[in-house]
């Protein structure tokens, strides 16, 4: 029994592993040099292997895409399988205080290698620069022509992860599958004709990002950059707004409040007992609510608070514009930046033409989906690579049946 993965990332390598048995010859076809680059550089090369387990029922909440169709994946392949599954092979994982898991080697190296060696434990053949040009079916195999000849499988796991243009996914067109327009997910807000990205590397830990005339809203850490703002709060927000923002051109308002745990009229008592309590300090060089002093500046000028200008001689209109930039700062969207090495991204195989009980194509026996080839894409925090696990897994332990 011959069974073809084609993508040598990580859901392809997981399907290989898991798709590997007695009487079976098992091939990964990468068509790039490199092998689980995505892996290499996730998470400033540390990779985010997974997250916190929590409820299914929690876990799914995090994927914009694709929430229905992994309540029935990931019960047979959940957060704790895939600790258990790196623990066991010699790769420790540890837990930050967001809940995101890495290996406690702080290295993507450490996974990289527990993978390759799997592989080949496995005996995996990987073909390297092998891309595949075009499916054909033919006597119930699957012809696959590449890059180094053409090769015949009985059974094909296809894990070519996300693409941001519709002709990535040319080579699947003899499959008849539906395939949804990609679009980019989790990059951040570019703001070029604001005065904020003066203050890039200025963070705070608990903001909250919305965009106006929606419901879309997040909250967590936000990042000033050169371009924009970042940060997992946008990041996770883009993820969900995905589709919107598209439609919109990528042009927006974002409102800002830059302390999550405080409202309007808890910014305004605030203000005002402090003047009562410190009348003679000055407003710009005494920050409040954990705000940056170079951020809190920012706000003292946008709202016309002299420089110098002392607590007690603000004015009512003073107070108000203050509480405003601290709590609803309105910033204008133009644009978004992704991250070429770890982009996301919605669209894919549509999965009404999936069955999420195996991965298996509802239209060809033997055809087996997984990882961000399907229309399934996750916020940051380790998400998209639990669902590259999961699929992964499910898909070759499908193809074993």
């Amino acid at each position: 029994m011959k069974i073809g993965v084609i993508g040598g990332g990580a859901a392809g390598f997981f399907a290989a592993i898991h798709a590997s048995g007695p009487g079976r010859s098992v091939s990964i076809f990468e068509k790039s040099p490199k092998l689980l680059s995505k892996v290499k550089v996730s998470g400033g090369g540390r990779c985010n292997v997974t997250h916190r387990p929590m409820e299914i029922s929690k876990l799914v909440r995090n994927y914009p895409r694709g929430e229905k169709f992994l309540k029935r994946v990931f019960p047979q392949f959940k957060s704790e399988d895939t600790i258990n599954w790196f623990e066991s092979r010699g790769v420790e994982l540890k837990i930050e205080a967001d809940g995101r898991m890495f290996p406690v080697s702080d290295s993507s190296q450490s996974i990289i290698d527990a993978l390759l060696k799997e592989a080949q434990n496995q005996n995996i053949f990987i073909r390297k620069s092998c891309g595949v040009k075009s499916i054909t079916l033919k006597n119930k195999q699957f012809i696959l022509s590449t890059d180094l000849g053409i090769f015949e499988v009985d059974k094909l796991i296809i894990a070519t992860g996300g693409h941001p243009k519709l002709d990535s996914y040319s080579f699947l067109k003899t499959l008849n599958h539906r395939i949804l327009e990609p679009i980019p997910s989790l990059f951040t807000f570019n703001t070029p004709k604001e005065s904020l990205r003066e203050l890039m590397g200025l963070s705070v830990g608990d903001g909250i990002v919305k965009i106006e005339g929606t419901k879309m809203m997040y909250r967590g850490p936000i990042l000033v950059t050169h371009w924009g703002v970042s940060g997992p709060a946008v990041l996770k927000l883009s993820a969900f707004g995905a589709q919107w923002l598209k439609e919109k051109n990528y042009s927006a308002t974002a409102l800002i409040n830059w302390n999550g745990a405080l409202g309007e009229e808890e910014y305004n008592a605030h203000i005002k007992s402090y003047l009562s309590a410190h009348p003679n300090r000055k407003v710009a060089s005494n920050s409040l609510f954990d705000i940056p002093s170079r951020l809190w500046e920012h706000f003292c000028q946008r709202s016309a608070v002299e420089n110098g200008q002392l607590y007690g001689t603000l004015s009512k209109k003073q107070i108000n514009k203050l509480v405003q930039n601290l709590f609803c700062y309105t910033l204008k969207v133009e644009g978004k930046t992704t991250f070429k090495e770890e982009f996301v991204t919605a669209g894919g195989i549509a999965l009404e033409e999936v069955n999420p009980e195996t991965l298996e194509s509802k239209y060809h026996p033997n055809l087996y989906f997984a990882g961000e080839v399907l229309n399934i894409d996750g916020i940051t925090g380790g998400f998209n690579f639990q669902a590259a696990w999961s699929t992964g897994f499910l898909a070759g332990k499908s193809s074993l049946k």
